[in-house]
């Protein structure tokens, strides 16, 4: 196993043991929720774009239609492009860990939040795995839209909703075993 990084290090107890680390896959990532998302903010920037684009035209155009359009301009940018760089970045920083003790998630989009499960009390355990080998594990019950939604991944504040879960690993059915041996 590689050598266990910084991150994951500085959050361990004394006689604390990595069992296994691991990060969620880089880069921008399109997800099944993106297949109604990605139509829906297209829609949304375009209109809004359209729309200020008409009131600067306009000749007598109040100046307060121009400003009321700016926010929807900017919300739309963010729908189109921005929530996959925030959802980037936010897989940059994250970091994930299962020792002896217990499941690790250290993140974080501007400062750092450490998610420790104890790994003996945690009850709900599910794995999502792709052809790949790719998947998630997720800590506890999904919320009935989170499927829907794909968990909102890149909405501002969506992760103070979402379950736990590693997101994204590579082998997930070899770590969801790990994690099964350690609750015996």
């Amino acid at each position: 196993m590689n050598t266990t990084p910084e991150e994951i290090r500085r959050e361990l107890s004394a006689g604390e043991q990595i069992q296994w680390w691991g990060r969620p896959r880089q880069g921008l990532v399109v997800r099944g929720s993106d297949a109604v998302a990605i139509p829906f903010s297209l829609l949304w920037c375009g209109f809004a774009i359209f729309w200020e684009y008409s009131v600067l035209q306009a000749d007598k155009a109040p100046g307060f239609f121009a400003l009321w359009g700016i926010p929807f301009v900017c919300m739309g940018l963010y729908m189109v492009f921005g929530r996959f760089l925030a959802d980037a970045r936010q897989r940059a920083r994250t970091y994930y860990a299962v020792s002896n003790e217990r499941v690790l998630i250290v993140s974080g989009l501007f400062s750092k939040q450490v998610k420790s499960l104890n790994i003996r009390t945690l009850t709900d355990v599910s794995l999502t795995e792709k052809s790949s080998g790719e998947g998630s594990i997720t800590f506890g019950p999904q919320p009935p839209l989170a499927a829907m939604f794909g968990g909102a991944q890149g909405w501002p504040g969506s992760d103070k909703s979402l379950v736990p879960r590693f997101d994204l690993i590579q082998d997930a059915k070899r770590v969801y075993e790990i994690i099964r041996k350690l609750q015996r």
